[in-house]
């Protein structure tokens, strides 16, 4: 224990079973082409869209009570083709888009990542129930403006039909890489047009600094097909309801919802550890040489899934999973799913004298933090990255004092504070938009002083009051998004008492 203390203490936090058989390896040069298999693919956009029975699978029974709860939340169908070479995507994309605002739009406007991540997503077709339209482009191509044929009122509803190509670049390394076919594997992160979210500035749209997560996105439901060549193995966000497999092609059909994203990554050479705890399924993915640390992660994952269930409330869905990845981060999260840097799987290795594991350990549990504080408490991540990141910064604090008692919470405080120190502890506000944060700034203050603004602010509510008040911010605001006010609102609901000095001094 005392070990395990000093080993936390001594590292720096950058996070943003038996085997089964490797995939057969099928040639790719036998001539059949992903159009093969088109009169096989399930045509996904014939689906009832008021139907919600597809993504009763996907969350455990708790939790299906929320398909009832979420009538208005967007609907994508897509059906995706990543050709043989493996950087080359064609997609068609319907969207119901239903006002949920309280004023009329006359567009719907999506965010078009790969643009401004190093690829290139080119719209063939853009269509407003069925008739075409012709969008409006900005920001270097990563805005797209879809004028309505009339104004949409508040409840009513639209559909959108997208027919677009996707360039997947070879090297990558804008904003940790996560766009991006590079060491055999695949990252399809925000490959797809995703609706903007519109919020009391209105249509949010800008292009996000390379630090910090990309993404603000409302909670939508998703059934993708995916026809891809059978020997990649392919891991998403959501859940398989169907597979169809050819001599050479495989026809896979994903239902996730709610989610605020939809991910996918693929690799010829996963193999998978895989538990279950509960009703949880946790998948762990790796090389046949990192199956040690596919399964050191799918322990991380069991551990951390009943402390945080205990702490704030239920895991959603029916399975988690973990993948290796190309991305420079330690770790990145999306729903469902998180995405692990090759370079801290193998259990082997070191960094600096620190045990890669201490590494592992921390950066899986902090992602899998994020399905809470991400995924289904949802936020503006670029203009307020305290309530994303240094909350679950903080979340994985507390993971560390259940596993490994004082020696552990103090030692992970001896991280946050080792941080802090890169800018000699100034008092800088956490609650910055990531692009006003300099040079080590964003890392010091939303990673090192953020997580310990919350035990201040433990310390001035009580720790009975803190813990039911986090409880309540979970269940309050899942598959919805807050606003640091919103939080603060809640949490002087519970202390009955004024928290203004406490936020001007910490967070504004």
């Amino acid at each position: 224990m005392k070990k395990q203390s000093i080993i936390i203490s001594l590292f720096i936090l950058l996070c943003a079973c038996s085997p089964l058989p490797s995939s057969p390896k099928i040639s790719e040069s036998e001539g059949e082409t992903s159009s093969d298999l088109s009169d096989n693919a399930v045509e996904i956009s014939t689906l009832d869209w008021n139907d919600r029975s597809i993504f009763t699978e996907g969350l455990i029974k708790s939790q299906q009570e929320v398909l009832d709860e979420l009538p208005n939340a967007p609907i994508y169908h897509i059906n995706l083709t990543i050709e043989n070479n493996l950087v080359q995507l064609s997609a068609h994309q319907e969207v119901r888009f239903t006002n949920q605002e309280d004023v009329q739009l006359d567009e719907v406007v999506f965010h078009l990542y790969p643009n401004i991540l190093g690829g290139n997503l080119k719209m063939t077709s853009v269509q407003v129930n069925h008739e075409s339209v012709s969008a409006d482009y900005e920001l270097y191509d990563s805005v797209m403006h879809v004028p309505l044929q009339s104004s949409l009122s508040p409840g009513e509803s639209t559909y959108i039909q997208l027919d677009y190509e996707v360039t997947v670049p070879k090297e990558n390394e804008q904003n940790y890489s996560i766009f991006v076919y590079e060491k055999k594997t695949l990252s399809l992160a925000h490959f797809f047009p995703i609706v903007s979210v519109y919020d009391d500035a209105g249509w949010d749209i800008e292009i996000p600094p390379e630090q910090g997560d990309l993404t603000y996105a409302d909670a939508s439901f998703y059934v993708v097909s995916i026809t891809a060549p059978k020997n990649l193995v392919l891991v998403t966000s959501g859940i398989e309801i169907s597979r169809e497999v050819l001599k050479n092609l495989q026809n896979v059909v994903i239902a996730a919802g709610p989610v605020r994203d939809f991910y996918i990554s693929g690799s010829k050479d996963y193999q998978k550890q895989s538990r279950v705890v509960g009703e949880v399924t946790i998948n762990g993915y790796a090389s046949r040489t990192l199956q040690d640390g596919a399964i050191f992660a799918v322990d991380t994952v069991e551990r951390a899934l009943l402390d945080f269930n205990d702490r704030y409330g239920p895991y959603p869905y029916k399975e988690f999973d973990v993948v290796t990845s190309s991305t420079s981060a330690y770790g990145v999260e999306y729903p469902g799913i998180t995405a692990i840097g090759l370079h801290i799987f193998d259990l082997t290795e070191d960094i600096d004298g620190v045990p890669v594991s201490v590494y592992l350990e921390s950066t899986v549990a902090h992602e899998f933090g994020h399905q809470y504080f991400y995924n289904m408490v949802g936020s503006d991540q670029l203009e307020e990255p305290w309530l994303d990141e240094a909350l679950v910064q903080y979340v994985t604090w507390q993971y560390y004092k259940d596993q490994y008692g004082s020696d552990g919470e103090q030692g992970f405080r001896g991280s946050l504070e080792e941080r802090w120190n890169r800018v000699e502890m100034e008092k800088i506000p956490i609650g910055m938009p990531v692009a006003s944060y300099h040079d080590k700034e964003y890392g010091a203050i939303v990673y090192g002083r953020g997580p310990l603004f919350f035990e201040a602010l433990m310390n001035q509510m009580g720790q009975k009051a803190f813990d039911e008040f986090l409880k309540e911010y979970l269940e309050k605001f899942s598959w919805e998004n807050a606003t640091g006010e919103s939080f603060k609102q809640l949490a002087e609901q519970h202390c009955s008492c004024d928290l203004t000095s406490l936020f001007e001094e910490w967070v504004y």
